[in-house]
């Protein structure tokens, strides 16, 4: 919303820097012959505008000095009410190293450009726009109330899942106590209550596992440990055998050499978990998942193939999203899943240094691709 807003008004203030550097004579033109950009629209109301915005900006001219600034923008960069900037050099009044580096970029390509930093104790953001000939505006935002407010949606769901799980687990033992009490008339209404409850204590276990997640260090060395990602699939997979048995499907994972890593042994068990069991609910029934690792530079590159009827494009722009599931009739499976199987994949690898994304295979179904740092 930050870079739309800053984008939107950043035209306004393109324009308006664009007749301020025009000659008096070019400023009357327009009006004499009574075209106008915007008709009934003044430079000054233009300026008023971006003086209360709730940005800050700054207009940098093309030898990075400020040559305007508003009163939010002074705010953030916390600056003393009697200092003027305006003329002096950005490097002198926002501490930025990457900053001078991004002007010019900006300055060059006409493209806008992001940046984050530590202003002493507040986190901000910034998006740097171009507006010709080396001029350069810099919206100005505070991160802080964003980054409070998910880390408050974090505590939220975290506190959710903590308060159900008693509550569940005395569910849990009143349908085993029903379940050995059950007659032909009721059998089936207990079964279908024991269903519901694994699957409301499988998203509750999803919920907080996906908390601690987001809440944990990237990389973390006190859980990491020399592991073979190959002995990790075959783990997994011997986990999800008797689900596949059911069904006819097998494992394809040719001979391999060894596949070694520094990572989280149970985080990762849970990710191959998690993305091999994705492959077994849209296989049909009697075909094969299929499973490679390749070695690209510093990195092991793992693939899991289906053969399903392959990714939507919807599934391919919101697959690794919280709650979503796919079209439910390319599921082969029975299982209903939490919907944040793929989230948990994600937030893995990402505390692995790593990545995951989804592809259609040319031969047809889908494929999931994990790819991790080989750090030893």
């Amino acid at each position: 919303m930050t870079l739309l807003l800053a984008l939107g008004l950043g035209v306004l203030l393109g324009w308006v820097l664009a007749r301020g550097r025009r000659r008096p004579q070019e400023l009357a033109a327009p009006e004499a012959s009574g075209q106008q950009l915007l008709p009934g629209l003044g430079r000054l109301q233009l300026l008023a505008w971006l003086e209360g915005a709730p940005q800050g900006w700054l207009v940098i001219d093309g030898e990075q000095r400020i040559q305007a600034i508003n009163p939010r923008a002074e705010r953030l960069l916390q600056l003393p009410v009697d200092r003027l900037v305006r003329g002096q050099p950005v490097r002198d009044v926002i501490q930025q190293p990457d900053l001078e580096e991004a002007i010019l970029a900006v300055g060059r390509r006409g493209r806008p450009q992001r940046l984050e930093w530590w202003q002493g104790n507040e986190p901000l953001e910034g998006v740097l726009l171009a507006g010709g000939e080396g001029w350069v505006a810099l919206w100005i935002n505070s991160r802080r109330s964003l980054e409070s407010q998910l880390n408050q949606q974090s505590r939220w769901v975290s506190d959710v899942a903590h308060e159900l799980k008693t509550p569940l687990t005395a569910l849990m033992l009143v349908g085993d106590s029903l379940a050995a009490q059950a007659t032909n008339s009721n059998v089936v209404l207990i079964e279908r209550l024991q269903r519901e409850l694994q699957r409301l204590e499988s998203l509750v276990g999803d919920l907080l596992e996906l908390s601690r997640l987001e809440n944990s260090l990237p990389r973390d060395d006190r859980r990491y440990e020399v592991l073979d990602l190959g002995e990790l699939v075959e783990a997994a997979w011997g986990s999800l055998r008797p689900l596949a048995d059911q069904r006819g499907i097998s494992l394809s994972f040719p001979e391999r050499l060894p596949c070694p890593l520094w990572g989280d042994p149970s985080r990762l068990h849970r990710a191959l978990l998690n993305l091999l069991d994705n492959a077994l609910r849209y296989s049909p029934d009697g075909a094969a998942v299929e499973v490679s690792v390749e070695e690209s530079g510093q990195w092991w590159e793992l693939t899991v193939r289906d053969h399903g009827s392959g990714f939507s494009d919807e599934d391919l722009a919101h697959m690794f999203e919280r709650f979503y599931r796919g079209d439910p009739s390319r599921v082969r499976s029975r299982r209903a899943g939490s919907g944040l199987g793929l989230a948990i994949v994600q937030q893995i690898a990402l505390t692995h240094a790593g990545r995951v994304q989804g592809r259609n295979h040319p031969g047809g179904g889908g494929v999931l691709e994990l790819v991790l740092p080989k750090g030893v």
